[in-house]
């Protein structure tokens, strides 16, 4: 299967058009630039997947300030813009209608570890649930998602680790543990999330599971 095939596999699993769940790949942001849009995420989706992954690295779900417009977990606009993503050319118009790019420190955070340890080329990102929970009256938000949100990610995810049944699936965060627990998937372990000062220990715990 082409990457650009898996790319539409993965996201005609997901749902779109819910209240507070925002898919990147199906639906529109009233904030989305002219130049970006559901396709244009989809794009950046299939470069992204298009490797032979050593790790996938799952998170919760995505957050507004970084897969909401990029398409791709833990990836922010800034980083995009500065051509930091590999398989990625970085890009030349904005993706959102904000003053100044999104960017997210978990993001940040993420991919200078992935260089440091000399894995960017050979790691997926991924969330539990691919949809960005957000509060209905505020599209700039995250939230928790609730059990049954959360159930709707699990065809993805699953078709996602069939396409690459030889990566080391690595939980961000002891919700993703869980939640990736929870749907019977085994993982190669968990490492504390960036976000809120965890920086040196998701970095440090990466390392360990090498």
């Amino acid at each position: 299967m082409s990457k650009v095939a898996l790319a539409r596999c993965l996201v005609e699993t997901l749902p779109s058009g819910l209240s507070g769940l925002f898919n990147p790949w199906r639906d529109h942001c009233t904030h989305d630039a002219a130049e970006n849009g559901p396709q244009e995420r989809l794009s950046r989706l299939a470069l992204h997947l298009d490797c032979d992954p050593e790790f996938i690295l799952a998170g919760e779900a995505p957050g507004y300030a970084g897969c909401r417009y990029s398409g791709i977990a833990f990836t922010s606009e800034r980083l995009l813009g500065e051509g930091a993503i590999p398989r990625i050319p970085a890009i030349q118009n904005r993706l959102s209608t904000r003053r100044l790019p999104f960017s997210e420190p978990s993001a940040t955070i993420v991919w200078k570890t992935l260089y440091r340890l000399g894995i960017a080329e050979r790691t997926i990102l991924w969330n539990a649930l691919q949809l960005h929970p957000h509060r209905p009256d505020n599209l700039w938000s995250n939230r928790t998602p609730t059990p049954s949100e959360i159930s709707l990610g699990e065809p993805a995810l699953r078709v996602l680790l069939e396409a690459f049944p030889f990566a080391k699936i690595i939980a961000v965060g002891k919700k993703s543990e869980g939640l990736l627990h929870g749907m019977g998937i085994s993982t190669a372990g968990s490492v504390r999330h960036p976000a809120n000062g965890g920086a040196t220990e998701f970095a440090a715990g990466l390392e360990a599971l090498m």
